[in-house]
């Protein structure tokens, strides 16, 4: 919010300077994020008459000035503007002036003629990119004063930066409240006084949509004149605002908005047919706006209408059918209080905002609106002339205010400071909001209409140490136990699954929960996805089910900047359906948020060099990554083959640890690969962030000094036999046979096929590491042991013995 300061010292002026006066607002919470002055820096520039002017016998476009510079002689300027002319005031740069952008002003010759100083416009005084002609001054302006001073351009501009909820300071009225309350200078209120009525003449108004109006005001003025100049003080005030003058008409509709916070609008009164009615609008209508934008219109937006069109977007911005233009003589004007939450939202969903839209979305006061429409309608009669109708208002439904109390006790320990009761009395008084004290010490404040930001018993604290001050309460350090806090050892907490990720050279990434209803159709198979009412971005429109799809926008993103070699991880939450899931703390009624971990690698297994051929990371070495990351359970993990929607047929695998589905892990399906224009499959994997997070605690065991023995075993197997089969059937006739408790470990080294022969078996070959702890093995030993473990696989599996 941008403002002039002398218009806030109108309404509030203590007795403080310019950067006083700053920190003490962004203290209080109204940061100023910027001051600078309303016009940059020159000098030497006074008010100046022009008292004859001649055309130049050498030049067509230039002519000759006698200009009054208030030091009793005229001085000749050679001048070709277009409207210089005797009689009018313009400023006048006098030689050894200095000019914005360091341009000093001497005298010089053009075209022969000797020019003493020069005429200026607005732009070569940096006040405005003006530059038709001279900048014509007042006939009140006081010749040889000096340009500063005549027109106040010292002046401060004040640009705030207000936080979303402080909607009752979006004005300079609300500013100059928080003013007279944090340094008790008065606050001179502008009059309310009711304008007299000169005809009877109504507008029917029907407000269908209570949800959407809770009030309606508005009256009928004719005979206006909208060729009326803008008065010069009001024009200047609006510039200063950031505001461009426009009409009449339309600068006192944005002047009362700026002044009061009050956003109104004006209807063209001949160009309405009927009445008007506020209602939700119908699917399918359209409406042409201000700004030249044909929107169409939902149900879940407001409008005001005639009984034939859409005249306007409710509290968002006029059409253009029913606009007041230079022609209009009738009006109709408006001020009504729009619900906060049926204006939140539906701007930005037409790509556009308005100051309107940005004040009624935050909320705009509802117990003034009469008033401030008796103040607009006397600045348009004075300026503009015309005949004033009776005011109409309609209350339908309007905000209850809540009582809030605040205990004093719960103020003092929330603060650090003892604040007393007299004090937080005389800071809620000068913040206008009404309170009475109940037994304890308990303050009871009924917020006032036009503040929409104080609901529990913090606002309220917020309050007092606003006015009281952030910099009286003293920096204490806190006081808490030193007490230090348990946690299992088999337990790997979010930062030791990060730690563990970044290790094996995967890099975290942290993409949005929203992502684009496309990837959980394709990557996650999910066709009722959880959707954003309010979506940031079209694309990104629901929640996820599923990290996979952020990974390979990753990947994407970096192929497409020539990066050879991606390796990233995710660790964040997914969003899932499940009417089971109850309302909690942390839950939400019908929605499943589980923490997953997921990686993609894509590109080369190993960084170039000259050591190892370049060869592209393929399903083994994911898998190893995760083995790695689960640690000693990793010896226990199981690779079921299956089918993802996200992953290749053929080289993807359902992950089970002890028997519970954790995961998934396998190449991107080629389709997808395709579709995102990658030369290799990236290789994925999707884990249970809970299920990872628990490891084998630690069992220390004696190591034995006997030698190890290490024998192979090769047989033929049915084409049908997986290695996990076989593998499952040794583990568990070494667990019930005592005899084979000296088997240690257990490794498949060699798989072949004859593909020459028609054959429907293949050869496995398995090596076995034995050792006892006790005594050293003989052979007869570790032979019976060999033949126990053939005879199991032989008895299960049918297989039979490689010769």
């Amino acid at each position: 919010m941008q403002f002039p300061e002398s218009w806030l010292r109108a309404f509030a002026n203590p007795d403080l300077d310019t950067d006083t006066l700053s920190h003490r607002l962004t203290m209080a919470g109204l940061e100023v994020e910027e001051t600078t002055t309303a016009a940059p820096p020159f000098s030497g520039v006074v008010v100046a008459l022009i008292k004859e002017i001649a055309a130049h016998p050498n030049a067509d476009k230039l002519r000759i000035c006698q200009v009054d510079d208030g030091s009793g002689d005229l001085l000749q300027i050679v001048c070709g503007a277009p409207n210089a002319a005797a009689g009018i005031k313009v400023p006048l740069a006098r030689v050894g002036a200095e000019l914005p952008g360091g341009m000093k002003i001497g005298v010089a010759k053009m075209r022969g003629i000797e020019s003493s100083g020069m005429l200026c416009s607005a732009r070569e005084l940096g006040l405005s990119q003006d530059h038709a002609g001279l900048l014509e001054l007042g006939a009140d302006a006081t010749v040889g004063a000096s340009l500063r001073t005549a027109l106040d351009l010292d002046d401060t501009i004040f640009t705030l930066k207000m936080t979303p909820n402080r909607a009752d300071c979006l004005s300079i009225l609300g500013v100059a409240r928080e003013v007279s309350a944090l340094t008790g200078a008065v606050l001179q209120l502008p009059s309310f006084e009711a304008v007299p009525v000169t005809l009877h003449d109504r507008l029917s108004v029907t407000v269908k949509a209570p949800d959407l109006c809770g009030r309606f005001a508005g009256r009928v003025i004719r005979g206006v004149n909208a060729r009326a100049a803008t008065p010069a003080w009001m024009k200047s005030r609006l510039e200063r605002a950031g505001q461009r003058s426009i009409s009449a008409l339309v600068d006192i509709s944005n002047y009362v908005m700026l002044e009061l916070g009050r956003p109104t609008h004006v209807f063209d009164l001949k160009r309405i047919e009927g009445g008007l009615t506020v209602r939700w609008a119908n699917q399918g209508e359209q409406l042409e706006l201000l700004n030249g934008q044909t929107v169409a219109l939902a149900p879940d937006v407001g409008v005001v209408a005639t009984d034939s069109a859409v005249e306007s977007l409710a509290g968002i911005m006029g059409g253009e059918a029913t606009a007041v233009t230079l022609d209009t003589t009738d009006i109709y004007l408006e001020g009504a209080f729009w619900w906060p939450e049926a204006i939140m939202g539906r701007p930005r969903r037409y790509k556009f905002s308005s100051e309107a839209s940005h004040r009624f979305e935050r909320g705009v006061d509802f117990d003034s609106i009469t008033e401030h429409l008796e103040f607009m309608t006397r600045l348009l009669i004075d300026i503009c002339g015309g005949q004033v109708g009776p005011l109409d208002d309609q209350i339908v439904n309007l905000p209850a205010r809540k009582p809030v109390s605040m205990r004093l006790a719960r103020c003092h320990r929330i603060l650090g400071v003892p604040v007393s009761r007299a004090e937080v009395e005389g800071i809620f008084t000068r913040l206008g909001l009404p309170f009475e004290v109940q037994e304890g010490d308990v303050f009871v404040v009924t917020p006032p209409s036009y503040r929409f930001d104080l609901f529990i018993e913090e606002d309220l604290i917020e309050e007092v140490a606003r006015i009281y001050g952030f910099e009286r309460i003293p920096d204490v350090p806190p006081m808490a136990r030193a007490k230090m806090l348990t946690s299992p050892e088999a337990l790997r907490g979010p930062h030791a699954l990060r730690a563990r990720m970044a290790g094996q050279d995967y890099q975290e990434v942290i993409n949005f929960a929203f992502v684009e209803e496309a990837w959980e159709r394709d990557y996650a198979g999910n066709t009722d996805p959880i959707k954003l009412l309010n979506p940031i971005a079209s694309q990104l429109a629901v929640m996820r089910s599923s990290l996979i799809g952020g990974l390979l926008a990753n990947i994407i993103h970096n192929a497409n900047r020539k990066q050879s070699r991606v390796r990233v991880f995710e660790l964040g939450r997914v969003f899932m359906r499940d009417v089971s899931v109850v309302d909690g703390d942390l839950a939400v009624a019908g929605i499943h948020q589980p923490q997953r971990l997921a990686g993609a690698a894509w590109g080369p297994a190993v960084e170039e060099q000259w050591g190892t051929p370049v060869r592209q990371v393929d399903f083994y070495d994911v898998k190893k990554d995760v083995e790695c990351l689960l640690g000693a359970q990793g010896a226990n993990l199981e690779c079921l083959a299956d089918t993802h929607p996200a992953l290749h047929p053929g080289r993807s695998a359902r992950l089970q640890l002890a028997g519970k589905h954790i995961g998934w892990l396998g190449e991107l399906h080629p389709r997808w690969a395709q579709q995102c224009d990658l030369t290799h499959a990236p290789v994925v994997f999707e884990l249970d962030a809970d299920a990872v997070s628990v490891q084998a605690f630690p069992a220390p065991t004696e190591i034995s000094r006997q030698p190890v023995v290490i024998r192979d075993l090769a047989v033929w197997a049915g084409l049908d036999v997986s290695y996990k089969d076989l593998l499952n059937t040794l583990t568990h006739v070494i667990e019930s046979n005592a005899t084979l408790g000296i088997v240690k470990d257990i490794k498949l080294f060699d798989v072949w096929r004859d593909k020459s022969a028609e054959t429907s078996e293949k050869s496995m070959a398995f090596r076995f590491w034995l050792q006892d702890r006790e005594t050293t093995l003989d052979d007869a030993r570790v032979e019976q042991c060999m033949a126990l473990l053939l005879e199991a696989l032989v008895s299960a599996h049918g297989i039979r013995q490689r010769a």
